[in-house]
């Protein structure tokens, strides 16, 4: 039994689209992974902490992460500590360099719940960060229309890594769906 941690961005859900069409797609052709895909805590502490109770629940078992934008950051920081594969969507490489931007009250739009971003929030990401990756372990996907993040960050942190540069898209990775088959080969999963 394979593990996969889907792991969604900043203001999003398990109800946003990458995540359900990645669980649709893992589901349908991979019946022996078992998906978690939690809607994470507004604070990076207890999101991290909340993701690694999760890993630890069946800390013996194969493990594998996909993380999209600010959940692309906190796979990486997961990856490296318990050395596992991730794939990257458009992932935020310094995402505490935007929060300034959403310091104080935010309403998430999918589960309308509300909450602050801190300054302490800021503190928490940087301390999250990973300087050194195991290059081995990555596969990432950016596409160069991405308006929240700039995509050349990722290019340049994961210059050595299985990386996929896409013109256009967005920060949404236009046509997610067709790249699902690519992330099943880099996590050597067999169709049924």
């Amino acid at each position: 039994m394979v593990n996969l941690l889907y792991i969604h961005g900043f203001n999003s859900s398990p109800q946003s689209t990458k995540a359900k069409l990645t669980i649709e797609y893992f589901q349908h052709l991979h019946g022996d992974v078992n998906i978690h895909c939690p809607q994470l805590l507004s604070s990076p502490n207890a999101a991290i902490a909340q993701l690694d109770e999760i890993i630890n629940s069946a800390l013996g078992a194969k493990w594998i992460i996909i993380g999209s934008s600010l959940g692309g950051y906190f796979a990486t920081y997961l990856a490296e500590k318990y050395q596992l594969q991730a794939v990257l969507v458009n992932p935020a490489v310094k995402p505490y360099a935007l929060l300034n931007d959403f310091l104080g009250e935010q309403i998430n739009p999918y589960t309308h719940e509300r909450y602050q971003v801190e300054e302490q929030h800021i503190v928490d990401l940087k301390l999250l960060k990973q300087q050194e990756i195991s290059k081995k372990n990555y596969l990432v996907m950016v596409q160069t229309g991405d308006e929240v993040l700039d995509y050349q960050q990722a290019v340049e942190k994961y210059q050595h890594c299985h990386l996929i540069v896409q013109e256009g898209g967005d920060h949404s990775f236009i046509n997610y769906q067709a790249m699902l088959p690519q992330i099943s080969v880099f996590f050597n999963l067999e169709s049924n």
